[in-house]
């Protein structure tokens, strides 16, 4: 490709090694997370947490590895949208739990004793 094929997206882009590298990190972590979950060697409460451990480690690798986020000033709004959508999921998330955990307890049959 041409210089300006390459920077007309305006990002940083990888090189091989580092997509190369982020697709091992990724299918590593995927791998193990169904390992723990299939092996059934664990209690439910430790795979569930190795589970999101590999899930937050999956995330991070997406991010440094194919979307080329890092420290950089040049990435200061992407990481302002980044983080104002983290903002709306947990939000939308929280919210729904609060919602569905207050209608559970306000759905639930009184006892009559």
């Amino acid at each position: 490709m041409s210089a300006v094929h390459e920077r007309s997206g305006g990002g940083q882009g990888g090189s091989l090694l580092s997509y190369l590298a982020g697709l091992m990190l990724a299918v590593g972590l995927t791998g193990a997370a169904f390992w723990i979950v299939m092996g059934g060697g664990v209690s439910a409460s430790a795979a569930s947490r190795a589970v999101v451990a590999f899930a937050v480690a999956q995330i991070l690798v997406h991010l440094f590895f194919f979307l080329h986020m890092n420290r950089s000033s040049e990435q200061r709004w992407n990481r302002m949208a980044f983080l104002f959508a983290i903002l709306v999921v947990a939000i939308l998330v929280g919210g729904s739990l609060w919602i569905m955990s207050h209608l559970n307890h306000n759905m639930m049959p009184m006892r009559m004793e």
